[in-house]
Protein backbone atom coordinates (compact mmCIF):
# COMPACT_ATOMS: atom_id res chain seq x y z
CA UNK A 1 0.00 0.00 0.00
CA UNK A 2 1.35 3.31 -1.16
CA UNK A 3 2.16 6.05 2.25
CA UNK A 4 1.61 9.71 1.46
CA UNK A 5 3.31 12.00 3.62
CA UNK A 6 2.80 15.65 4.54
CA UNK A 7 4.89 18.12 6.00
CA UNK A 8 2.78 20.42 7.87
CA UNK A 9 2.97 23.32 9.86
CA UNK A 10 0.22 23.50 12.89
CA UNK A 11 -0.31 26.54 15.53
CA UNK A 12 -0.61 25.53 19.32
CA UNK A 13 -3.56 27.02 20.99
CA UNK A 14 -1.22 30.23 21.89
CA UNK A 15 -0.12 30.58 17.73
CA UNK A 16 3.37 28.73 18.27
CA UNK A 17 3.88 26.98 15.05
CA UNK A 18 4.85 23.67 15.16
CA UNK A 19 6.40 21.16 12.99
CA UNK A 20 4.56 18.36 12.14
CA UNK A 21 3.57 15.84 9.60
CA UNK A 22 0.44 14.42 8.50
CA UNK A 23 0.51 10.41 7.23
CA UNK A 24 -2.04 8.63 5.11
CA UNK A 25 -3.01 6.10 2.63
CA UNK A 26 -5.70 6.34 -0.40
CA UNK A 27 -8.95 5.56 1.01
CA UNK A 28 -11.76 7.08 3.00
CA UNK A 29 -11.17 10.85 4.43
CA UNK A 30 -13.31 9.57 7.68
CA UNK A 31 -10.78 6.53 8.65
CA UNK A 32 -9.79 6.73 12.03
CA UNK A 33 -6.61 9.46 12.75
CA UNK A 34 -3.87 8.18 15.73
CA UNK A 35 -2.13 11.47 17.53
CA UNK A 36 1.40 10.42 18.48
CA UNK A 37 2.04 12.10 21.14
CA UNK A 38 6.03 12.39 22.13
CA UNK A 39 8.19 11.54 25.08
CA UNK A 40 10.52 14.24 26.49
CA UNK A 41 13.13 16.03 23.90
CA UNK A 42 12.19 13.44 21.33
CA UNK A 43 11.75 14.83 17.43
CA UNK A 44 8.87 13.39 15.94
CA UNK A 45 11.08 11.53 13.17
CA UNK A 46 11.80 8.82 15.58
CA UNK A 47 8.41 7.65 15.12
CA UNK A 48 8.54 7.95 11.11
CA UNK A 49 8.42 3.69 10.75
CA UNK A 50 5.64 3.16 13.25
CA UNK A 51 2.97 5.91 11.78
CA UNK A 52 4.08 4.37 8.06
CA UNK A 53 2.96 0.84 9.61
CA UNK A 54 0.03 2.31 11.38
CA UNK A 55 -1.28 4.26 8.24
CA UNK A 56 -0.41 0.96 5.91
CA UNK A 57 -2.99 -0.39 8.55
CA UNK A 58 -5.65 2.09 6.94
CA UNK A 59 -5.39 4.82 9.89
CA UNK A 60 -4.61 8.56 9.39
CA UNK A 61 -1.24 9.07 11.68
CA UNK A 62 -0.15 12.83 12.70
CA UNK A 63 3.32 12.92 14.56
CA UNK A 64 4.62 16.40 15.82
CA UNK A 65 7.42 18.22 17.59
CA UNK A 66 6.61 20.19 20.87
CA UNK A 67 8.29 23.66 20.80
CA UNK A 68 11.69 24.01 21.51
CA UNK A 69 12.13 20.37 19.69
CA UNK A 70 13.19 18.97 16.35
CA UNK A 71 11.31 21.32 13.86
CA UNK A 72 9.90 23.38 16.12
CA UNK A 73 13.12 24.87 18.00
CA UNK A 74 13.03 28.47 16.15
CA UNK A 75 14.99 30.04 18.36
CA UNK A 76 17.92 29.73 20.64
CA UNK A 77 16.94 27.70 23.62
CA UNK A 78 18.06 29.50 26.26
CA UNK A 79 15.67 32.38 24.81
CA UNK A 80 12.99 30.32 24.59
CA UNK A 81 9.90 31.07 27.39
CA UNK A 82 8.62 27.48 27.80
CA UNK A 83 7.54 25.02 30.63
CA UNK A 84 6.44 20.74 30.45
CA UNK A 85 2.61 22.20 31.25
CA UNK A 86 2.85 24.37 28.11
CA UNK A 87 3.68 21.21 25.97
CA UNK A 88 0.51 19.92 27.32
CA UNK A 89 -1.60 23.09 27.31
CA UNK A 90 -0.86 24.78 24.31
CA UNK A 91 1.14 22.04 22.29
CA UNK A 92 -0.80 19.14 22.46
CA UNK A 93 -4.18 20.71 22.70
CA UNK A 94 -2.91 22.72 19.21
CA UNK A 95 -2.49 19.12 17.76
CA UNK A 96 -6.10 18.09 19.14
CA UNK A 97 -7.83 21.18 17.40
CA UNK A 98 -5.95 20.72 14.08
CA UNK A 99 -6.98 16.63 14.30
CA UNK A 100 -10.94 17.44 14.47
CA UNK A 101 -11.13 20.76 12.52
CA UNK A 102 -9.45 18.72 9.42
CA UNK A 103 -11.01 15.29 10.42
CA UNK A 104 -14.45 16.14 12.08
CA UNK A 105 -15.83 12.99 11.18
CA UNK A 106 -12.75 10.60 12.23
CA UNK A 107 -12.37 8.63 15.73
CA UNK A 108 -9.74 10.32 17.46
CA UNK A 109 -7.33 7.91 18.95
CA UNK A 110 -4.40 8.80 20.97
CA UNK A 111 -0.58 7.21 21.08
CA UNK A 112 1.45 8.70 23.89
CA UNK A 113 4.92 7.78 24.39
CA UNK A 114 6.51 8.28 27.57
CA UNK A 115 5.74 12.05 28.96
CA UNK A 116 2.99 11.95 25.37
CA UNK A 117 1.18 9.42 28.08
CA UNK A 118 0.96 12.48 30.90
CA UNK A 119 0.51 15.43 29.29
CA UNK A 120 -3.05 14.46 27.51
CA UNK A 121 -4.06 15.14 30.79
CA UNK A 122 -3.33 18.64 31.38
CA UNK A 123 -5.81 20.12 28.65
CA UNK A 124 -9.21 19.92 27.98
CA UNK A 125 -8.86 18.59 25.11
CA UNK A 126 -8.88 15.23 26.28
CA UNK A 127 -12.44 15.04 25.73
CA UNK A 128 -11.56 14.33 21.78
CA UNK A 129 -9.99 11.62 22.21
CA UNK A 130 -11.62 8.22 21.97
CA UNK A 131 -8.83 6.12 23.16
CA UNK A 132 -5.31 6.19 24.56
CA UNK A 133 -2.38 3.35 23.88
CA UNK A 134 0.60 4.44 26.66
CA UNK A 135 4.10 2.86 26.34
CA UNK A 136 6.56 3.72 28.51
CA UNK A 137 4.31 6.56 29.72
CA UNK A 138 5.15 6.85 33.88
CA UNK A 139 5.05 8.77 36.75
CA UNK A 140 8.97 10.33 36.38
CA UNK A 141 9.05 10.25 40.62
CA UNK A 142 12.46 9.09 41.02
CA UNK A 143 11.52 6.84 43.93
CA UNK A 144 9.48 4.57 41.21
CA UNK A 145 12.46 3.32 40.50
CA UNK A 146 15.36 0.94 42.65
CA UNK A 147 18.69 0.04 42.73
CA UNK A 148 21.64 2.06 41.50
CA UNK A 149 19.23 3.83 39.10
CA UNK A 150 17.13 5.54 41.50
CA UNK A 151 20.05 7.35 43.57
CA UNK A 152 21.42 8.45 39.73
CA UNK A 153 17.98 10.03 38.67
CA UNK A 154 17.88 11.51 42.43
CA UNK A 155 21.01 13.40 41.29
CA UNK A 156 19.99 13.96 38.15
CA UNK A 157 16.96 15.82 39.28
CA UNK A 158 18.14 17.42 42.53
CA UNK A 159 21.76 18.39 41.61
CA UNK A 160 22.64 17.97 37.94
CA UNK A 161 19.97 19.23 35.84
CA UNK A 162 19.36 22.61 37.46
CA UNK A 163 22.87 23.58 37.82
CA UNK A 164 23.11 22.84 34.36
CA UNK A 165 20.28 25.14 33.57
CA UNK A 166 21.66 27.44 36.09
CA UNK A 167 25.01 27.50 34.08
CA UNK A 168 23.64 26.97 30.50
CA UNK A 169 19.99 28.44 30.36
CA UNK A 170 19.23 25.25 29.03
CA UNK A 171 19.61 21.39 29.70
CA UNK A 172 21.95 19.90 27.21
CA UNK A 173 20.21 16.13 27.27
CA UNK A 174 21.83 15.49 24.19
CA UNK A 175 25.28 15.04 25.75
CA UNK A 176 23.21 12.46 28.44
CA UNK A 177 22.00 10.36 25.75
CA UNK A 178 18.67 11.48 27.08
CA UNK A 179 17.01 13.12 24.20
CA UNK A 180 17.40 16.21 22.24
CA UNK A 181 18.20 19.70 24.42
CA UNK A 182 15.66 20.94 26.54
CA UNK A 183 14.49 24.58 27.31
CA UNK A 184 15.26 25.68 30.75
CA UNK A 185 11.73 26.20 32.03
CA UNK A 186 11.05 23.03 30.51
CA UNK A 187 13.95 21.03 31.96
CA UNK A 188 13.12 22.50 35.34
CA UNK A 189 9.75 21.86 35.55
CA UNK A 190 10.80 18.53 34.80
CA UNK A 191 12.85 18.38 37.59
CA UNK A 192 10.97 19.41 40.38
CA UNK A 193 7.60 17.08 38.91
CA UNK A 194 10.44 14.26 39.20
CA UNK A 195 11.33 15.21 43.14
CA UNK A 196 7.88 15.09 43.87
CA UNK A 197 5.82 11.99 44.79
CA UNK A 198 2.38 13.61 42.83
CA UNK A 199 5.20 14.32 39.98
CA UNK A 200 2.87 16.65 37.94
CA UNK A 201 2.56 19.04 40.69
CA UNK A 202 2.35 22.89 41.38
CA UNK A 203 4.88 25.09 42.77
CA UNK A 204 3.69 24.09 46.78
CA UNK A 205 4.17 20.18 45.69
CA UNK A 206 -0.27 19.73 45.08
CA UNK A 207 -1.29 17.52 42.25
CA UNK A 208 -2.13 19.24 39.19
CA UNK A 209 -4.73 16.76 37.81
CA UNK A 210 -7.18 19.00 35.42
CA UNK A 211 -8.48 17.30 32.89
CA UNK A 212 -7.15 13.66 33.79
CA UNK A 213 -11.09 12.58 35.23
CA UNK A 214 -12.24 13.70 31.72
CA UNK A 215 -10.91 10.68 30.10
CA UNK A 216 -13.04 7.43 30.43
CA UNK A 217 -12.57 6.08 27.31
CA UNK A 218 -9.98 2.68 26.97
CA UNK A 219 -6.22 3.25 28.12
CA UNK A 220 -3.60 0.19 27.60
CA UNK A 221 -0.55 0.70 29.25
CA UNK A 222 2.56 -0.76 28.07
CA UNK A 223 5.85 -1.61 30.02
CA UNK A 224 8.85 -3.72 29.41
CA UNK A 225 10.78 -5.48 31.95
CA UNK A 226 13.86 -3.44 30.48
CA UNK A 227 13.18 0.12 30.14
CA UNK A 228 15.54 1.92 31.53
CA UNK A 229 12.76 4.91 32.04
CA UNK A 230 9.80 3.49 32.48
CA UNK A 231 9.90 0.56 35.32
CA UNK A 232 6.77 -1.25 35.88
CA UNK A 233 5.89 0.82 38.97
CA UNK A 234 6.57 4.20 37.69
CA UNK A 235 3.97 2.84 34.43
CA UNK A 236 1.47 1.56 36.95
CA UNK A 237 1.48 4.78 39.18
CA UNK A 238 0.92 6.94 35.91
CA UNK A 239 -2.19 4.74 34.66
CA UNK A 240 -3.69 5.31 38.42
CA UNK A 241 -3.35 9.27 36.91
CA UNK A 242 -6.58 8.61 35.05
CA UNK A 243 -8.79 7.09 37.13
CA UNK A 244 -12.15 6.94 35.41
CA UNK A 245 -10.32 4.92 31.90
CA UNK A 246 -11.38 1.46 30.87
CA UNK A 247 -7.25 0.55 32.02
CA UNK A 248 -5.22 -2.90 31.10
CA UNK A 249 -1.52 -3.04 31.75
CA UNK A 250 0.28 -5.24 29.75
CA UNK A 251 3.99 -5.77 30.46
CA UNK A 252 6.37 -7.73 28.38
CA UNK A 253 9.91 -8.88 28.70
CA UNK A 254 12.41 -9.51 25.89
CA UNK A 255 11.42 -13.24 26.05
CA UNK A 256 7.65 -12.56 25.71
CA UNK A 257 8.81 -11.30 22.19
CA UNK A 258 11.60 -13.42 21.41
CA UNK A 259 14.23 -10.63 21.50
CA UNK A 260 17.25 -9.78 23.57
CA UNK A 261 15.96 -6.18 24.35
CA UNK A 262 13.03 -3.41 24.08
CA UNK A 263 14.08 -0.78 25.94
CA UNK A 264 12.59 2.80 26.29
CA UNK A 265 12.70 3.22 22.43
CA UNK A 266 13.37 -0.41 21.31
CA UNK A 267 10.15 -1.02 20.56
CA UNK A 268 10.09 1.54 17.55
CA UNK A 269 12.51 -0.91 15.71
CA UNK A 270 10.87 -2.09 12.84
CA UNK A 271 12.09 -5.61 13.68
CA UNK A 272 8.88 -5.43 16.25
CA UNK A 273 6.53 -5.17 13.41
CA UNK A 274 5.33 -8.89 14.13
CA UNK A 275 4.19 -9.09 16.69
CA UNK A 276 3.59 -5.94 18.60
CA UNK A 277 2.72 -3.27 16.42
CA UNK A 278 0.40 -5.20 15.09
CA UNK A 279 -0.93 -5.82 18.58
CA UNK A 280 -1.06 -2.61 18.57
CA UNK A 281 -2.44 -1.61 16.03
CA UNK A 282 -5.24 -4.72 16.21
CA UNK A 283 -6.37 -2.80 19.25
CA UNK A 284 -6.70 0.86 17.89
CA UNK A 285 -8.95 -0.47 15.29
CA UNK A 286 -10.83 -2.34 17.49
CA UNK A 287 -11.33 0.78 19.57
CA UNK A 288 -12.19 2.77 16.40
CA UNK A 289 -14.63 0.62 15.41
CA UNK A 290 -16.58 0.83 18.98
CA UNK A 291 -15.68 4.60 19.00
CA UNK A 292 -18.31 7.77 18.02
CA UNK A 293 -16.15 10.32 15.78
CA UNK A 294 -13.79 12.69 18.08
CA UNK A 295 -16.50 13.58 20.69
CA UNK A 296 -18.93 14.29 18.24
CA UNK A 297 -16.84 15.54 15.88
CA UNK A 298 -15.86 19.63 15.40
CA UNK A 299 -17.31 21.04 12.07
CA UNK A 300 -14.55 22.56 9.97
CA UNK A 301 -13.75 26.29 10.61
CA UNK A 302 -15.06 25.79 14.07
CA UNK A 303 -12.42 27.60 16.92
CA UNK A 304 -12.02 26.65 20.71
CA UNK A 305 -11.31 28.82 23.00
CA UNK A 306 -7.71 29.13 23.84
CA UNK A 307 -6.71 26.51 26.73
CA UNK A 308 -4.98 28.17 29.58
CA UNK A 309 -2.42 26.63 31.66
CA UNK A 310 -2.82 25.94 35.60
CA UNK A 311 -2.76 28.05 37.54
CA UNK A 312 0.56 27.86 39.76
CA UNK A 313 1.74 30.38 42.17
Amino acid sequence: MDIHFEKLTIPATDGFRLAATLYSSEGEHDRPLVLINPATGVKRTIYDKFARFLAGQGMHVLTYDYRGIGGSRTEPLSALSARMVDWGTRDLAGAVDWVVEQYPHSPLLAVGHSSGGQLLGMTDRIQHVSAMLAVGAQSGYWRHWEGPRRYQLAFLWYVGLPTAVRLLGYFPAKKLGLGEDLPGGVAREWARWCRNPNYISDEHGVPLRPYFDDFSGPLLGYSFSDDRFAPRAAVAALLGFYPRAHKEHRHLTPADLKVDSIDHFGWLRESFRSPLWEEMASWLRQQASEARPAAGGVQPGASHSPAQPPVVS
